[in-house]
């Protein structure tokens, strides 16, 4: 099957079961794509565990939902070592980690210590215990859920971990039409589990490689490069997007150019993904806050105030 023949299988199977969202479907087939990382943060019942499922059963990768509380612990994560008494040694037991899709529940319910256990395994595709590192299987996605609404027994994610994903998404209530078809799926018992693979695991570590073979122009890069500098010169944000914002707007712009076809990103590819990548890592200042500025606002302002180059 055609790469192209792939990712449009795989958008209308997702689309399938996770109903009336395609925009949401093409951000995290980007991210997925591009080998980034996804925080989804939503009211809940909107559909992030249904996403997340279709979505590894669609590529038909081992799956895992870690349900973070308060009493979760980093061994329960990455794993712990365990001694054996009939072999008088200590043996890896894996922790739910690894897997190639985790679903990371509520992530800010749970301490810092725990959530920082996800860091080493989302930056480097390993997770080290007691001295040894372990590889994680590939491809390897965490989508994380928070809570916008509820802060009461919550730890809100620091600037640093926040920076480790490559986009926040926000699903939102469906409309009316949706939601009756969301109904009837539902009547008729046609869920995430019920979902067939469209393509395997193994065809997603090629898409990968394809997508790194997209062309990015020096024009293009100096027009991402200046969207970036824009975020950190505004004055009503107290932090700027980061290096690491820019190489994610990059990968997540040759993805997006992956999925619609072309093999060279366009000035649209990087529009259609900016405010995905970029606005969880934006900081309004005190005065920002007080005064109801809507960072999603300003940084589309930025975006086309930035001289767009000529194709």
């Amino acid at each position: 099957m055609e790469y192209t023949e792939i990712l449009k299988a795989l958008q209308e199977q997702i689309n399938t079961y996770f109903v009336g969202k395609e925009e949401v479907v093409d951000d995290v087939l980007t991210c997925l794509l591009a080998g980034g990382h996804i925080l989804i943060e939503d009211v809940p019942g909107v559909g992030k565990t249904t996403l997340a499922r279709t979505l590894a059963r669609s590529i038909d990768a081992s799956f895992a939902r870690i349900q973070f509380t308060p009493d979760t612990l980093p061994g329960d994560v990455v794993g712990m070592s365990v001694y054996d008494m009939k072999s008088g040694d200590f043996s890896y037991k894996e922790g739910a980690i690894m897997h190639q899709l985790i679903l990371a529940d509520e992530i800010n319910r749970t301490p810092p210590k725990t959530q920082a256990s996800l860091l080493e395994a989302m930056a480097e595709g390993q997770v080290s215990v007691d001295g040894k590192t372990y590889a994680l299987p590939r491809p390897f996605l965490v989508i994380a859920t928070q809570n916008p609404v509820e802060f009461l027994g919550t730890y809100p994610l620091p600037e640093a971990q926040i920076d480790r994903f490559m986009m926040r998404l926000s699903i939102g209530y469906p409309d009316a039409e949706e939601e009756i078809r969301m109904a009837q799926n539902h009547m008729q018992k046609k869920t995430a589990e019920t979902a067939a693979p469209v393509c395997s695991a193994e065809d997603i570590l090629k898409l990968r490689e394809a997508v790194e073979n997209v062309h990015v122009s020096e024009a293009l890069l100096t027009y991402i490069r200046e969207i970036v500098a824009a975020t950190r010169m505004e004055k009503r944000f107290v932090l700027g997007a980061s290096p690491r914002a820019m190489l994610n707007l990059i990968a997540a712009s040759r993805a997006r150019a992956c999925l619609c076809g072309r093999d060279f990103v366009k000035p649209d590819d990087v529009k259609a993904v900016a405010l995905q990548v970029l606005h969880h890592r934006l900081v309004l200042t005190a005065e920002g806050r007080i005064g109801g500025e809507d960072p999603d606002s300003i940084l589309k302002g930025l975006i086309l105030k930035v001289k767009v180059p000529m194709e």
